[in-house]
């Protein structure tokens, strides 16, 4: 991809027209004529900067996760303990889902590019990798007796939320609550200071 440097002015204006229509309108629908005109920009500084409307969508996703990324790892930073990290990834997506109301930009993106080989659709199933290895090594940091199916469900309830997200209806809350009681189910119990170890049997 072209653009790879420190983003231009010109190339920072292409990808935020190309975000918003490719969120708001999807992806197949959105031509880069309809981008360059929202950008202000030419068609050919468009493909000068980004070589492909493939690869624009790519920075497009790309540009979505890290600000998702680093909003996970603030909420999980502001967690009072390692139990409550585990689920801080839920807390991260009430506060994302004030300003994106069209749910998953990456789910929809799979849905519209089930090419594998597409490079937007590795970015989106890494989105989505990722969260699963980040929500298995908080719960190993807590202590979980089983991260790694723990993981997968709190994957799959946190996906579960995002896909109802544009429905009228807060499943976010109930989801939240039923994450936050599997990670604690899960945790292993915290010996009591001073406690005597169990001696054998």
């Amino acid at each position: 991809m072209p653009e790879t440097a420190p983003m231009t002015p010109a190339g920072r204006r292409i990808v935020a027209a190309a975000e918003e229509l490719f969120y708001n309108r999807g992806i197949t629908a959105v031509g880069v004529d309809l981008i360059a005109e929202h950008s202000g920009v030419t068609k050919r500084t468009l493909y000068n900067r980004f070589g492909s409307k493939d690869h624009l969508v790519a920075a497009y996703l790309t540009g979505r996760d890290q600000r998702w990324r680093s909003l996970v790892r603030a909420a999980v930073d502001a967690s009072e303990g390692p139990v409550e990290a585990v689920t801080a990834p839920f807390d991260a997506l009430r506060a994302w889902n004030k300003h994106n109301t069209r749910g998953c930009a990456f789910i929809n993106a799979l849905a519209e590019l089930p090419d594998p080989a597409h490079p937007a659709h590795r970015i989106a199933t890494d989105q989505k990798l990722w969260l699963l290895n980040l929500f298995e090594e908080l719960a190993t940091a807590a202590g979980c007796v089983a991260p790694a199916t723990l993981a997968t469900r709190l994957l799959v309830l946190h996906e579960g939320a995002l896909a109802t997200q544009p429905l009228p209806l807060d499943t976010l809350a109930t989801t939240t609550d039923l994450a936050r009681a599997l990670a604690r189910s899960d945790a292993l119990p915290q010996r009591v200071p001073g406690a005597a170890s169990p001696g054998p049997v």
